[in-house]
């Protein structure tokens, strides 16, 4: 009994390599979908970093830099909110792990997160960056950062 105690309570250690892996695979998911979508429509995707560290820090937005900066930016973001979810699910509903319901409660909190930033915070913050890249390729790509997020978790808990 106690062995499937330890087993379903994941350390700290285990939560915070798990939350950065998934932030780590969501975030480069995000990037790799608006390269794609933003080469499709023919517009390079350098506007949607330097828009990123126009939103954090506005005053380096023309910095020669602010690419770089911004793709910087976006995983730091990125891998914050893979632990944030990891430690929430967790800790809230520790019976998940691993299985498709915890998937589907990933997707759901990275389809909540995109809500708050398109229609709660960017248009306060930055109105513009709202403008860059259409709702539903932005939505699009906050889905596919859950759906890598939800995949590193099932194998996280599998491991």
């Amino acid at each position: 009994m106690q062995q499937i105690m330890t087993q379903s309570a994941p350390s700290q250690r285990s939560l915070l390599s798990a939350g950065l892996w998934a932030g780590l695979a969501g975030g480069a998911a995000e990037i790799a979908w608006i390269a794609i979508y933003r080469g499709l429509v023919g517009s390079g995707s350098a506007d949607v970093a330097r828009g990123i560290t126009e939103t954090v820090f506005p005053s380096l937005a023309n910095a020669s830099y602010s690419v770089a900066l911004g793709l910087v930016i976006h995983m730091v973001l990125a891998i914050g909110l893979g632990i944030a979810a990891a430690y929430f699910v967790a800790r809230v509903f520790p019976r998940l792990a691993g299985s498709w319901a915890e998937f589907a409660m990933i997707l759901g909190i990275l389809v909540c997160v995109w809500s708050m930033n398109f229609f709660v915070i960017l248009p306060i913050v930055n109105p513009a960056f709202v403008t860059i890249v259409p709702y539903g390729a932005s939505f699009v790509s906050k889905t596919l950062f859950g759906l890598f997020a939800a995949l590193v978790f099932r194998r996280a808990a599998r491991a």
